[in-house]
């Protein structure tokens, strides 16, 4: 049985998610520069593959980081309890900072990151998301480039995981319930 089996139905598609990327690199083109050049942190593991597609389309120079925070484990929602399992390899004191997350669905560990980075004293802080959850949004946190609001489904595709599986399919879609369902009984 393949893992494409476990999908329910396609959310956003490759050709979609390509598309938006270009956009979303427009928007950052117009607004950064080689004079200042951001860093551009990784929220790990689920971004990277966002990551990977929207700095092949940056035009100006910058850097990456990359942290990985936990708050989900190998459940569908997230636990509350946000964690840091890598930290930043680089200083972001006096640098714009771009956070280049998977999705924001409860606000929770975005806005611990926020919280955590301010502590740091940026220039700037924006935050680019692939996926945008409002409808579970517990706290109100800023979101400054989103790639598709979906609604709320327990997704996976494309870097986004569910207990470390499908990060590798090229699109973003819905888990059958009964995949995780199994999963939580077991």
């Amino acid at each position: 049985m393949s893992m494409f089996s476990d999908i329910e139905h396609v959310l956003v598609t490759e050709e979609e998610i390509s598309d938006r990327i270009a956009v979303l690199a427009e928007q950052m083109n117009a607004l950064y520069s080689d004079d200042d050049p951001p860093i551009l942190v990784c929220i790990l593991k689920g971004a990277f593959m966002f990551l990977a597609d929207l700095t092949r389309k940056l035009t100006f120079r910058h850097e990456l980081d990359f942290m990985e925070i936990s708050s989900y484990g190998t459940g569908t929602t997230s636990s509350g309890v946000v964690r840091i399992l890598l930290d930043l390899a680089s200083s972001i004191e006096g640098r714009h900072v771009v956070i280049v997350e998977d999705i924001v669905d409860t606000g929770h560990t975005l806005d611990y990151i926020l919280r955590n980075f301010a502590a740091r004293n940026p220039a700037s802080v924006r935050v680019a998301t692939l996926l945008n959850k409002p409808s579970r949004r517990e706290i109100d946190v800023p979101v400054h480039f989103v790639g598709f609001e979906i609604p709320n489904e327990f997704v996976m595709g494309y870097g986004l995981d569910y207990s470390e599986q499908y990060r590798n399919v090229p699109y973003i879609g819905v888990l059958k319930p009964e995949v995780y369902q199994e999963s939580a009984e077991d």
